[in-house]
């Protein structure tokens, strides 16, 4: 029998999203370090292996079928919601337990899946966060939801056009934009000629920065909001001052816990950033992984699934438990406003 227990980490180490990876490896890595000090998991020590899918569907799977042929069977990942679902197959199928701190789709557990968990809340229950707000607070008089295209994107635009409509606020303007556009200059004259005062995006922070710049330098005033993938600073490195005001949906600011400070010390004494929407939920999926195995009194990923699926589990990201999906009982997103060059502030409890 092995004496470590292998488990996979796999997101985007390449790519135009590497900042979403790079909080996954850096909440997951600490996470590994933290319960290996303390004698690992019934005497055993974790091993890590990394691997990098690109946050592309097709990479995924090629990394899916990899972490199968390596023997892993505890897998941290993927990020991107297009990325994770497909993978997600090969792992239900060739029984590796696989727990995403970041893909947010309700289609990756809708299917029932027993292998397939997440430590984040869903885009079903962020929309409706980041709807309610618009509604509620910030009473705009013209609409457009605008996304990219993805399964993430598009997935959680449709979710806050469905909020607004259902609280009687028009979508004047609803479509997509192709991941990976730098030319948003059509896009800007038509938020331009409908008078739109207020633009949620779904989507990823590439094009959003672009979109924001683009907007701002052509007069458009409109006050833009996000999910939780745009709440990062490679943002601002884009859109530079046209970020400040920015609206967001995230999760709770684990890192300001003052429970989980020797976490967030660590994490800063390694030169990283503990602040990332995925950090902490990542540190929390290695977490249960391992006191999931403790409870099944196995390394079975379909015995530890069972374990996970009856047990509630205390983590850095709170006291945890999981419905028959896979999906965390409760979950809440937070409105914050972000600031170039200084912290988020938060505007409103979900």
């Amino acid at each position: 029998m092995a004496d470590t227990i292998r488990v996979g980490i796999a997101g985007p180490k390449t790519g135009p999203v590497t900042q979403y990876g790079d909080m996954q490896f850096v909440g997951a890595r600490q996470a590994v370090k933290d319960i290996n000090a303390r004698g690992g998991v019934g005497g055993k020590m974790l091993e890590v292996k990394e691997y990098d899918d690109a946050a592309d569907p097709k990479q995924a799977v090629a990394v899916a079928n990899k972490v199968v042929n390596d023997g892993v069977r505890f897998l941290i990942g993927h990020v991107a919601s297009s990325a994770t679902q497909p993978a997600s197959d090969v792992y239900e199928d060739e029984g590796v337990l696989m727990i995403t701190p970041a893909a947010t789709s309700p289609e990756i557990t809708d299917r029932g899946y027993r292998l397939v968990f997440r430590t984040i809340g869903l885009d079903s229950e962020q929309g409706p966060v980041a709807g309610d707000y618009i509604a509620d607070h910030a009473r705009p008089k013209t609409v457009a939801v605008l996304h990219d295209k993805q399964q993430y994107g598009e997935g959680l635009a449709a979710s806050v056009k469905r909020t607004l409509e259902r609280k009687g606020v028009e979508v004047a303007v609803f479509g997509g934009v192709n991941a990976g556009d730098k030319d948003f200059s059509s896009l800007v004259q038509k938020l331009k000629a409908n008078g739109v005062d207020f633009v949620y995006w779904g989507g990823c922070h590439p094009e959003l920065g672009q979109i924001l710049r683009q907007a701002r330098e052509n007069g458009v005033k409109a006050r833009f909001m996000a999910g939780e993938a745009c709440a990062n600073d490679s943002l601002s490195q884009i859109a530079q001052n046209a970020s400040e005001g920015l609206l967001v949906t995230v999760p709770r600011a684990f890192d300001a816990d003052p429970e989980n400070k020797a976490v967030v010390e660590a994490i800063k004494a390694d030169g990283k950033d503990a602040t990332g929407p995925y950090v902490f939920p990542a540190y929390s999926a290695v977490e249960l992984i391992a006191q999931a195995v403790e409870a099944a009194g196995s390394e079975d990923p379909e015995r530890v699934a069972k374990a996970l699926h009856e047990g509630t589990f205390k983590t850095p990201t709170g006291t945890l438990s999981f419905d028959g999906k896979g999906d965390l009982k409760d979950f809440r997103f937070m409105v914050h406003e972000w600031h170039f060059g200084r912290p988020k502030t938060e505007v409103s409890r979900a």
